[in-house]
């Protein structure tokens, strides 16, 4: 009798444990993060739009990949690496999870150096095979070779917070990060313009000043790491086992091959709009950076359900997790939703942040007032994919991102083309895809799918 009471005290501590004001007090952290770098995002637009409409051209066609390294390095493989610290720590298995921190650091690192070496090397026919030219394009091409040269170091920094995030380490991480992004617009506008005897680098001063920032923030990382901030100390030497590096790379790869495709998504969007000249390229990066203010939501909310319900999952405790999954994405999807109806109601407060082009400032216009409602069901659906991550269950999530591509893409194709309904059909596109994915990714997010399995 004692047995069964002290086993339902268990579960009810659970469950409040997991109710919505402990979830949010412990994603507020990671949640500055994402605005911080929103901030920073935001504020290299308008410092790139004092250059023209071309150099801010020349900066959409490059944020792309730059989001995508973000995306892979923080949320997707990161995911992986938090996931599998949570669920190793949740089944009680420390060392294990000292262990897995050399194989964590490895994965990042390679992949940092590997998509160094691709941008550098094949950069400008990327670009071109976009639809980049004349000025656009070596701008583009020498934006983003300096910029890559930052990106492995932006995986270092992205692996070593995510070992303290599946740590349940939140706040020291989210603090270095928030810093490290409210600095590198500051000292990227000093190196663009030239302040005291720093000097005058022009548009190349912003990556310049991301290299900087993140090599730094890198070196306090790995001190903090590696002199136990995530409760043990991590053993970087010893034999690599191939089961540890599955624990990451089961998450890790089928997320980032979903970054890759959000970030095709984008990118061939971009190469339809680039169809109806600089000034539209130019507005749908306008219009498409409101997606970032969903990244601080549901980054925030979502790396704290990616380990909540990681430790939930080892320990067994399917039911608990999945309750929890469904608690964090219906705030995000209320905040998702209030953002895209503003802005689609009120887009001018938005777009006079970075331009005042009347054609640019039209065509943004039209994007937000038919992409904005969809943002909603967009919310919903990136918590319910970082939940999914913490229980390591991605099928549902990887069909919904090869949905929306398709639907965004190819239907945008055949609204600019054969149908004949040029940008409007175009962004019209953009908003179904965003709405089927987050509706299917809900779809998986069920017990039956959510089963215990091994």
């Amino acid at each position: 009798m004692a047995s069964g009471a002290a086993g339902g005290r268990e579960r009810a501590d659970g469950a409040a444990d997991e109710r919505v004001g402990p979830l949010l007090r412990q994603s507020l952290p990671t949640t500055l993060v994402g605005f911080a770098q929103v901030g920073a995002l935001i504020a290299e637009t308008a410092l790139v739009g004092r250059f023209g409409t071309e150099a801010l051209a020349a900066y959409a066609l490059v944020l792309p990949f730059a989001l995508l390294m973000n995306m892979m390095s923080t949320g997707a493989m990161g995911g992986g690496v938090s996931s599998a610290v949570a669920r190793t720590l949740g089944a009680g298995r420390q060392d294990e999870a000292a262990a897995l921190i050399r194989h964590a650091l490895l994965i990042g690192g390679g992949l940092g150096l590997l998509f160094f070496a691709a941008m550098e090397l094949g950069g400008r026919q990327l670009f071109e095979a976009i639809g980049a030219r004349g000025t656009v394009l070596d701008t583009a091409v020498l934006y983003s070779s300096v910029l890559f040269v930052g990106v492995p170091l932006q995986w270092l920094v992205a692996t070593l917070a995510s070992v303290l995030r599946g740590a349940g380490v939140m706040a020291m991480p989210a603090r270095l990060i928030a810093i490290a992004w409210l600095v590198q617009p500051v000292l990227g506008a000093a190196l663009m313009f030239g302040f005291g005897p720093l000097p005058a680098l022009g548009i190349i001063g912003l990556p310049v000043a991301y290299c900087i920032v993140f090599a730094v923030t890198a070196g306090f990382l790995l001190r903090n790491v590696m002199a136990g901030g995530c409760g043990f100390v991590p053993r970087l030497w010893g034999p690599l086992r191939g089961e540890l590096f599955m624990r990451i790379l089961s998450v890790g790869v089928v997320a980032s091959a979903m970054a890759t495709l959000a970030v095709l998504t984008t990118v061939a969007v971009t190469a339809l709009i680039s169809g109806f000249g600089p000034a539209a390229i130019a507005a749908w990066g306008i219009a498409a950076r409101l997606e970032f203010l969903m990244v601080p939501l549901s980054f925030g909310i979502g790396a704290t359900l990616t380990q909540r319900v990681g430790r939930r999952v080892g320990a067994g405790e399917w039911s608990l997790a999945l309750a929890l999954a469904w608690r964090g994405a219906w705030v995000v999807c209320a905040a998702c939703a209030a953002i895209g109806l503003a802005a689609a109601l009120f887009p001018d407060a938005w777009i006079g942040l970075f331009t005042a082009d009347p054609e640019v400032a039209r065509i943004a216009r039209l994007a937000l007032r038919i992409i904005g409602p969809a943002y909603a069901l967009l919310g919903l659906g990136m918590a319910l994919y970082f939940a999914s991550q913490g229980a390591g269950r991605m099928r549902w999530p990887f069909a919904a991102a090869i949905a929306r591509i398709a639907c965004a893409a190819g239907g945008g194709a055949q609204a600019a083309g054969p149908l004949g309904l040029g940008l409007p059909g175009v962004f019209a596109a953009v908003a179904t895809g965003l709405a089927l994915y987050g509706l299917l990714v809900a779809a998986g997010v069920q017990a039956r799918s959510w089963r215990a399995r091994r």
